[in-house]
């Protein structure tokens, strides 16, 4: 592979590399811990910016914007996915005093 210009001869293989690995890492942190649900959102998170890595770097390696301007929709929709989710944790922690996924599955109808 040839090596991206002006980032000091790192190539689309390291970018992919370490795309993977976030992204890996993610998948490893929602099955190692699934009672606490401010660690599930963040692994989320991570995979998503796992995934936006990969589109910067596809973009920049193909020397088209199409992907870095998409990286920014995702990025809105994640901080406003983010925001949200925040909100209800909060509202879930007053009404139930705890954010224990397994206390959280007798929810009222």
């Amino acid at each position: 592979m040839t090596a991206i210009t002006g980032l000091g001869g790192l190539t689309l293989g390291h970018f992919l590399t370490l795309g993977a690995m976030l992204f890996a890492l993610s998948v490893i942190g929602i099955f190692l811990n699934r009672k606490n649900l401010i660690v599930l959102l963040m692994a989320i998170e991570l995979m998503l910016l796992a995934v936006n890595l990969n589109f910067v770097a596809f973009s920049h390696y193909l020397g088209d914007m199409g992907g870095q301007v998409f990286v920014f929709f995702i990025l809105t929709v994640a901080a406003a996915e983010s925001a949200i989710g925040l909100a209800i944790l909060v509202v879930l922690f007053r009404n139930r005093a705890s954010i224990n996924v397994e206390e959280l599955d007798a929810l009222k109808g």
